[in-house]
């Protein structure tokens, strides 16, 4: 077995989301994993623990694998529904009846496959909605329908010149690794702002650019395939963070504040309104809830 330990914020949904994300990706690429945060007194600075079967660095090989992967947006059997984005591949579903949600309505809808060495790993958390009874946690909008299979590559785009010898660097603090960022999920709120809040919105002025974290994207939008934080509202959503080194399948749980008797914190995130009020929503605090 091989345990790796990063840094995290825990008041950054995002990133609780992505530690999650990475327990996932390394059930699929690795094995059985386990993880959990570490933490002293009431610290959100904290540390989260991987371990994965073998010998290697997990998250390293998860990072690796990334690097390396390219996205494609799913399709039922007998479709033709088909990404529109130029350079976003169209797969089929394979076996026949396997597909994770209904018939989308537009390209834009399909969901998506992290294809690459070792295994594959869908994305498809913006496709859910009331035929399962599970909140889509879907922030972006507009952009004329830009998919989430686009919005993964272009994540994957800023993660691939990374392989080789940058990778293990990385792999220490990886939800620090930044790079410009056009459109991402919204999972990381430290590239989002509210235009009133700030005074002046970005995509007014040219020579502004946004940065983002491309590895808390694509890990977050992973941790999202199997769990979710409890939605009280569109725009408050409540998520929980663990403190003991628990299996994947719990650790689902644990997000959504289901708790089987382990030592948890809970945390309310809000959103706003970066536009118009309705579409696309935005990170804008995460409060850890003070307990009775």
């Amino acid at each position: 077995m091989a345990t790796s330990s990063i840094p995290v914020d825990l008041r950054n949904p995002g990133q609780v989301f992505a530690c999650l994300g990475l327990m996932e990706a390394a059930e699929i690429l690795i094995g059985p994993a386990s993880g959990g945060f570490v933490w002293q007194g009431q610290e959100t600075h904290v540390r989260f623990t991987l371990t994965a079967p073998g010998g290697d660095d997990p998250v390293l090989t998860v990072l690796q694998f990334l690097a390396q992967a390219e996205a494609v947006a799913l399709a039922p059997a007998g479709s033709d529904l088909a990404a529109k984005e130029p350079g976003v591949r169209t797969q089929t579903a394979l076996p026949p009846g396997t597909y994770p949600c209904p018939l989308p309505e537009t390209p834009s809808a399909l969901p998506a496959l992290l294809t690459g060495p070792g295994g594959d790993i869908p994305l498809s958390s913006w496709a859910d909605g009331s035929h399962i009874g599970r909140d889509n946690m879907k922030f972006w909008a507009g952009a004329g329908g830009y998919s989430g299979a686009a919005l993964t590559r272009d994540a994957l785009d800023l993660v691939r010149p990374l392989g080789g010898d940058g990778l293990p660097v990385i792999a220490a603090d990886p939800f620090a690794f930044a790079r410009p960022q056009s459109s991402s999920f919204r999972f990381d709120w430290r590239r989002d702002y509210i235009p009133l809040d700030v005074g002046f919105s970005p995509n007014d002025h040219g020579d502004v650019r946004m940065v983002g974290y491309p590895l808390v994207e694509l890990l977050a939008a992973i941790g999202l395939q199997h769990a979710r934080p409890l939605r009280l509202n569109k725009l408050l959503y409540r998520y929980g963070a663990w403190g003991a080194p628990l299996p994947t399948l719990f650790a689902r749980a644990m997000l959504g504040l289901s708790n089987p008797g382990f030592p948890i914190r809970t945390f309310t995130m809000k959103l706003g309104w970066p536009g118009q009020e309705g579409q696309a929503r935005c990170i804008t605090d995460a409060l850890e809830d003070t307990k009775p």
